[in-house]
């Protein structure tokens, strides 16, 4: 079965693709493609898909799975922040590298990374670096963290930055590796971390920064209630009316999480075309709030998935993700009553479902448009030739053939047999390609147990 995500949302049995280099030439029956081919790939009992895209993600955290197990997002930060400090460029490098082979396994194929923290010498070059060696198609966000302890902020001063070297750096960056071309393989975001870790000076300069040079911003945002208690007390505002104020809406900026918005928030986002990343697991493990995407996509909001930190999930698989955020809201209220004091809107006790096609899309189709790409999500010609397929042989999806498309949410995800990015094949037969896997995890876990234990 080949489910194209298409405009007409066709799935079409024995379909086939036809690709030239790195772009879809043609979409149909596979009796209707050219009879030859350089090479040729037969996935038949498969199910083939779009590649999955990720558009929230701290690759670094593989390093720091399993810490602050019960803790809300603020213990959880706090008790992390001193480990983090011990980061160094190799750590950025190898925790990359591990992070988005664990996403190429699991089917994606495009990922945005946020990585925020710079201690010693770390920088997001190795992170570029990483993801060339992958072959995973990558827009890197160069995250930064101004505002420490001492003046009112989250993170110790020690792990934050001067802005006028995270203003220069962003400026290095955006010039050396933002490749603006359809197809591109690495583009390059400005991402200050969080209201509570920044000042609303850098929110600003970074926003005019990258406006100047065409490239999109990204942040978390009205993540918990204590981060809405910071906000009101330290600006004034709730966190949306506060970056709004700071020119942080619009179709060329996305937020992580948005758990916690008012209907008329969510009327903003639409209204602004502003997108959201969606992160069910990490929200749930921090018990954070869920996200009231089914609100968000009726008012017209871009919405896309995010794994999130691997610290904060603790997993980066994508597929699992989907599947995640179709169960979550069929037990969330997502219907808006009317706002009480304090502006935080009230739900009505029905729950509306997420069909598995809508959770899909919103991997695909929706991922692409939060990262503001026209080449990826969906399988068409012209398209980028990013795809992934599932065997169906499997004692996982016995009895479900009759629906192949909503099994691979429904009966559990797997790992994916091919996939397929920039028209390289970086998954074959549930294998990794381009990275060996046995021979770099060890230097992964010894990385991560000289930074835990503080050597």
């Amino acid at each position: 079965m080949l489910v194209t995500m298409d405009d007409a949302r066709r799935e079409i049995a024995g379909g086939g693709l036809f690709i030239r280099d790195n772009v879809i030439e043609a979409v149909g029956p596979a009796a209707n493609l050219p009879e030859t081919a350089d090479a040729v790939l037969d996935l038949r009992d498969h199910v083939v898909l779009p590649g999955l895209i990720n558009t929230h993600h701290h690759l670094y955290q593989s390093l720091t799975r399993v810490i602050a197990q019960d803790a809300d997002l603020f213990t959880w930060l706090r008790t992390l922040y001193p480990i983090w400090a011990n980061l160094t460029d190799e750590a950025i490098y190898v925790s990359t590298l591990t992070g988005l082979a664990e996403l190429a396994l699991s089917g994606c194929t495009t990922s945005s990374d946020h990585l925020y923290i710079f201690p010693n010498d770390c920088t997001l070059d190795s992170q570029i670096r990483a993801a060339a060696d992958v072959g995973v198609r990558f827009h890197a966000a160069r995250g930064s963290m101004s505002l420490g302890e001492s003046q009112g902020g989250l993170p110790p001063d020690r792990v934050t930055e001067d802005e006028a070297f995270i203003l220069r750096d962003s400026r290095r960056l955006i010039e050396t590796y933002h490749d603006a071309a359809r197809h591109a393989m690495t583009r390059v975001v400005l991402a200050p971390c969080s209201p509570f870790s920044v000042t609303p000076d850098l929110m600003r300069e970074s926003a005019a920064l990258a406006r100047a040079y065409g490239v999109r911003l990204h942040t978390h945002l009205a993540e918990t209630i204590e981060e809405e208690a910071f906000c009101l007390e330290t600006f004034g505002q709730r966190p949306v009316p506060y970056v709004e104020s700071l020119g942080w809406t619009g179709d060329d900026v996305w937020h992580a999480h948005c758990v916690h918005m008012s209907a008329g928030e969510i009327d903003l986002f639409g209204r602004t075309g502003t997108g959201v990343a969606h992160c069910p697991s990490s929200n749930m493990r921090l018990a954070s709030g869920i996200c009231h995407v089914l609100d968000l996509r009726r008012a017209g909001a871009p919405v896309g998935l995010g794994v999130d930190g691997s610290a904060s999930n603790d997993s980066g698989h994508l597929l699992a993700e989907a599947r995640q955020a179709m169960l979550l809201q069929r037990v969330a209220p997502d219907r808006y009553l009317s706002e009480p004091p304090g502006g935080r809107g009230g739900f009505a006790g029905t729950a509306a479902a997420m069909s598995a096609r809508e959770a899909l899309e919103i991997a695909t189709r929706g991922g692409a448009a939060v990262l503001g790409r026209d080449d990826v999500g969906y399988l068409a010609p012209g398209m980028s030739a990013d795809f992934i397929a599932l065997n169906l042989n499997r004692i996982d999806y016995a009895g479900a053939w009759h629906d192949p498309t909503a099994a691979v949410l429904f009966c559990g995800p797997r790992g994916v047999d091919l996939s397929v990015i920039n028209g390289r094949v970086v998954v074959a037969e549930g294998r990794l390609t381009t990275v060996d896997l046995d021979a770099h995890l060890p230097r992964h876990n010894a990385l991560s147990r000289a930074m835990i234990n503080g050597e």
